[in-house]
């Protein structure tokens, strides 16, 4: 195994994605080649109906793909059962979702531990410490009883962070974090983003519709018709896209 397969958090070799049979069959990802390193922090961009949430699902486990390879580091997971997906994804990725989907029943402190919990089948004291701490991290002390109808919708999307990196994943997919905020908790949800991917080393794949925040990740990829079109750093994918409006 070479050095830079030995860096790739995730790897996907000519996947294709189709949905229906027959004459309704449609094919949303045409052959997508991605490789994202450890600690990378990449935008995911491109038009609706581009194929970005279709891409989302696939990287996250939650679908599988039609045909080609997606490996998460370095594991092939066309081969895995059910029950073998839902352990990888538990203890690999974090997800932070554009409308939070935070239990309401449930205390925020509460629906922080949930990753952990599902894992280890129910709440314990360390894992309330921990989530404590993560909220705190996110700018939330003092927070962690409230239920989260109680909060506003960028404090909502602080605890949606704070539950993603409740496992330490290495990976975060992010889906439109920051689609329903204002500017303010727009930037300041993203910067907590950039803080973790800073100090912890967490890889970041981020589907965005915002030039802004893309142009404040590392590495832009563009989808168009469920193809990569572009793959660069943000000047590089942002410029052209700008050049092919002009």
């Amino acid at each position: 195994m070479s050095a830079e397969t030995n860096d790739a958090m995730l790897e996907l070799e000519a996947v294709t994605k189709s949905f229906g049979e027959g004459e309704a069959r449609v094919e949303v990802l045409h052959g997508i080649d991605l490789r994202v390193r450890r600690g990378e922090l990449v935008a995911l961009v491109g038009p609706s109906g581009s194929g970005k949430s279709t891409l989302l699902n696939l990287i996250g486990l939650l679908d599988r793909a039609t045909s080609g390879v997606l490996r998460v580091q370095g594991r092939e997971v066309g081969p895995l059962d059910d029950a073998a997906l839902t352990k990888l994804r538990g203890e690999t990725l974090g997800f932070v979702f554009q409308f939070h989907h935070l239990v309401p029943a449930l205390s925020v402190v509460e629906n922080v531990m949930m990753p952990a919990a599902l894992r280890a089948g129910g709440f314990d004291a360390a894992m309330r410490a921990r989530a404590t701490a993560l909220l705190e991290a996110v700018g939330l002390k003092g927070q962690g009883e409230r239920l989260p109808r109680q909060l506003s919708g960028g404090m909502q999307q602080r605890v949606a962070v704070a539950r993603a990196l409740m496992n330490d994943p290495p990976l975060v997919l992010a889906d439109e974090p920051t689609g329903n905020l204002d500017t303010q908790s727009s930037d300041q949800v993203f910067e907590l983003l950039r803080e973790r991917h800073r100090e912890l080393g967490t890889a970041f794949v981020i589907v965005t519709h915002d030039p802004t925040l893309a142009a404040r990740c590392e590495r832009v990829v563009r989808l168009v018709d469920g193809r990569v079109v572009a793959d660069g750093t943000p000047d590089e994918v942002l410029e052209d896209r700008r050049a092919r409006k002009a």
